[in-house]
């Protein structure tokens, strides 16, 4: 029987009969089948197989009985046939428009897309027996990429009129996504089908611009674009990585290194091209956008996220990606919907991508002198409406963010004039030369928000925030005129007398105002002296701050002199005050700035001075008490003041006074002390080491000297511990009494960390890797208290003001009693060791008698 006879009688089969010669026909129908070269024959025989035999099949035979094989020839000869008909049509030469070949795109789409998806899933779909069919399946492939070849060549071989119907406009639009679609499916298949098709997809969307711009779903295409080239920049990260790791160069992981970067420059280009021309469409897209970059910038170095790499893998990504990569911001400057994103007041960014934002917020910066005047002033300004920050304030953000890339630190290269090295540069001077490069180019009209931005970031929680702010207003203050530095300056005097608490605000503030005083012009310093002369009592609170060497030598003595003066009458009125707290607030003030002019007349302090200082210590020192003091903020600040101010006159003063200051000191510095409070005591420590002690006195002080010294090298605050053992060692090169510094080191770890120290060496190794988790965990805790801070700084008007304090309570009147004892026994004291050592006074015998009668009437009473 011939096989068109075996058709025909099959054919005629029930369902009863097909049931039952089932084992006998089906392999006889397959093999007739896979050895048909006819093509009407072939769908003859696929269409008896499955509508007569493949309803009797077991579902566990269906695999290998029936899909295994007929299905791969099927699709096949499918694709065999579409690729004659694409072929008839592209060697028409006469001109071809889209319309008289409408559906045959979408029906060859079709049939790709499921091709490759099968050829996809060859694993999953063939299980274990993928090996049977694989030399099928690849010439299936290999012809499927000659179909999708010859499909693009009609395509941009086919005109689209302006007149286009919609119909027409609507099937190529189609056809794009389509092409969209298959890109996510080859992804992964073929390097080169993946570019070609997105090659095909930019220059499509190009050519028919404008009639399609309205209609494409950009946002998926752009969407899909930044996923390929993530995808490709990681497999760059990871053959890097790999190579490095494993010390291989190997030319087959090089090479196919050096094509996924050539790979990631294409994506990036057609990302290009694509924004420059759909721009106003995008703007859906620009957080896509925004995301791509800092993904990518905080997987690449200098982050520390980066993965490890070798230089010149990092030179070649650097030079054929990254790039092109910058060349898109210029283009999304001019999207207001990107400038809203990146510039929000809003922003939640996960830690790992701070520092990348941060990188393109300087990008933006040095974008800013080549972008029309309009947009700069945007740029530079805020919005309340959209919660837009300016360019400035947001990069002070930003880099208050970064204090692991600050403090490990991480390191850029910038190239300083083109053809020269690379300057290595750490990331705190990279955003600081940034920013006052774009001050040098900065609108007239955009001065007012740089200002303001300055003063708000001098102001801030945040030191990192705060210090970059003080460097760049001091470039601003020398580059602007004699005029504009002047003008500064009197702006921050002024806020430094308003800020008359000891707050973050003041410190920060006078910072910034000693730095810009020596900025001044001669005639301006001139000026600056008029306007807040030292010698008035309103402006002690003032002076108190200023560094008086920068002030001229030929100005320096008369404000020194003046500002002495002036404080020496302060301090004598307010301690004949009745000691209430704010008498206390002020007197701190004024005994600050005698320190000061202090600081700068000790080498000339005459007679007369001296004289001063002494009597402000002695009434200073009738009214310290160990009790009174512990717990009292203020009084605690007024010690501190005291062992400053003692510092000058130590060496002409009474023994007994020594001894008695020394053991004040050793009885209020413990281990809960406050840090102000132990630093104090080491600089007046060090100043002991200077002096020769009177013999009289001599067991008591430096017995003290040691157990002070053996504390406080053992202290478990860093900045105490370093500067107890900066002030240690000097100590110990410049004392005579050489016999207590053995005392000092009475443990081991602390004599460990004095010879770490003398010699130089860190005396705590700290791996990389260790000290970057370290650095992140300290930020993730700086994060949250700054989180806290800003949430009530919302809630409420920030005050330079600090809270009110509670009421004091009223004694007890048994309390009183007790202090008012407790002072005048410790008078008492002080006159009977003046009298041990000089005669007494004539005046002494009638004043005894005096306090004599008046003891014997309270005891009477």
């Amino acid at each position: 029987m011939s096989q068109a006879d075996l058709l025909e009688e099959l054919s005629g089969w029930s369902r009863e009969m097909c049931q039952r010669e089932l084992p006998a026909a089906l392999p006889k129908l397959v093999s007739m089948y896979q050895c048909s070269d006819n093509w009407k024959e072939t769908i003859r025989l696929f269409k008896i197989v499955i509508e007569m035999f493949m309803p009797h099949v077991s579902i566990l035979e269906l695999e290998q009985d029936i899909f295994l094989q007929l299905l791969p020839k099927d699709m096949a000869q499918w694709i065999e046939e579409l690729t004659s008909c694409v072929r008839y049509v592209c060697s028409i030469e006469e001109q071809v428009t889209f319309g008289s070949i409408q559906s045959l795109p979408s029906f060859v789409l079709q049939v790709l897309i499921t091709t490759f998806t099968h050829c996809k899933d060859g694993d999953s779909v063939y299980c274990g027996r993928l090996h049977l069919v694989s030399d099928l399946l690849q010439a299936l492939f290999k012809e499927a990429v000659f179909l999708e070849k010859l499909l693009m060549e009609l395509l941009d071989k086919t005109t689209l009129s302006a007149c286009a119907s919609a119909s027409e406009i609507t099937s190529i639009i189609s056809v794009i996504h389509t092409f969209l679609e298959m890109c996510s499916v080859v992804s992964k298949m073929d390097h080169a089908l993946h570019a070609n098709t997105w090659k095909f997809i930019i220059k499509q969307t190009l050519k028919h611009q404008t009639l399609l711009k309205s209609q494409l779903r950009h946002d998926d295409i752009v969407r899909s674009l930044c996923e390929d080239i993530l995808l490709s920049f990681q497999s760059c990260l990871h053959l890097s990585e790999h190579m490095k790791l494993t010390g291989t160069q190997e030319s087959t992981d090089q090479k196919l290194f050096q094509k996924t970067v050539k790979l990631c420059r294409f994506f990036a280009n057609s990302l290009l091209h694509y924004t420059k021309e759909f721009m106003p469409f995008l703007s859906t897209s620009c957080a896509c956008l925004h995301q791509l970059y800092l993904q990518i910038h905080s997987s690449f170095p200098p982050s520390l996220s980066a993965v490890s790499m070798s230089d010149h893998h990092k030179n070649e990504i650097s030079s054929l990606f990254i790039v092109v990569l910058e060349s898109l911001i210029p283009q999304l400057l001019s999207s207001r919907s990107f400038m809203e994103l990146v510039l929000s007041d809003c922003q939640d960014l996960p830690p790992e991508h701070h520092f990348a934002h941060c990188l393109l917020l300087i990008n933006i910066v040095n974008k800013l002198p080549t972008l029309p005047d309009d947009l700069q002033m945007l740029l530079c300004s805020c919005s309340k409406s959209s919660e837009r920050l300016s360019i400035f304030k947001s990069v002070f953000r930003s880099f208050a963010r970064c204090s692991p890339e600050i403090k490990f630190p991480v390191v850029l290269q910038v190239e300083l004039e083109k053809g020269q090295n690379f300057l290595n540069v750490t990331f705190y001077q990279y955003v600081c030369t940034h920013l006052c490069s774009c001050i040098v180019t900065l609108l007239p009209g955009c001065f007012a928000e740089l200002e303001h931005t300055l003063l708000n970031a001098v102001l801030s929680d945040r030191m990192l925030e705060s210090l970059l702010a003080i460097d760049v207003w001091c470039f601003l203050a020398r580059y602007g005129t004699a005029e504009l530095c002047a003008h500064h300056v009197k702006m921050i005097a002024l806020l430094v007398k308003a800020c008359n608490s000891n707050v973050y605000h003041l410190a920060h503030l006078t910072v910034l105002l000693r730095r810009l005083l020596y900025l001044l012009d001669a005639d301006n310093q001139v000026e600056f002296i008029k306007l807040f002369p030292p010698t008035q009592e309103e402006n002690i609170y003032l002076w108190q701050h200023v560094s008086l060497s920068s002030i001229p030598s030929t100005l320096r003595t008369e404000v020194e002199v003046g500002l002495f003066k002036v404080a020496v009458s302060q301090c004598s009125k307010l301690l004949k005050g009745k000691g209430i707290l704010e008498e206390i607030k002020q007197l701190n003030i004024s005994l600050s700035a005698l320190v000061t002019a202090c600081q700068f007349s000790q080498r000339t302090l005459n007679g007369e001075q001296e004289s001063d200082v002494k009597d402000i210590i002695s009434q200073l020192w009738s009214i310290l008490s160990v009790k009174q003091i512990s717990g009292e903020p203020f009084l605690l600040e007024m010690v501190c003041l005291f062992l400053d101010l003692f510092a000058f006159v130590v060496r002409n003063v009474d023994p007994t006074m020594l001894k008695q200051v020394v053991s004040l000191i050793s009885s209020l510095c413990h281990e809960e002390s406050q840090s102000h409070v132990k630093l104090a005591v080491l600089n007046f420590l060090l100043l002991l080491g200077r002096i020769v002690i009177p013999l009289e006195v001599q067991v008591a002080v430096l017995s003290k000297v040691s157990n002070l010294f053996s504390m406080l090298l053992a202290d478990k605050t860093w900045i105490v511990k370093h500067h107890a053992i900066e002030a240690f060692a000097q100590f110990a090169e410049e004392t005579i009494y050489e016999e207590i510094v053995p005392q000092c080191l009475n443990s081991e770890e602390t004599k460990n960390s004095v010879v770490w120290f003398l010699n130089q060496n860190n005396l705590l190794t700290e791996e990389n890797n260790r000290r970057l988790q370290r650095l992140k965990e300290e930020k993730q805790v700086l994060e949250t208290f700054f989180g806290k801070a800003t949430k009530k700084h919302k809630e409420g008007p920030i005050s330079l003001e600090p809270a009110a304090k509670r009421p004091r309570q009223a004694t007890s009147t048994d309390e009183e009693f007790k202090t008012n004892i407790e002072a005048a026994e410790k008078s008492l004291i002080s006159i009977q060791s003046l009298l041990q050592e000089s005669a007494k006074p004539q005046w002494l015998p009638e004043k005894l008698s005096h306090i004599q009668n008046l003891l014997i009437k309270i005891q009477n009473c």
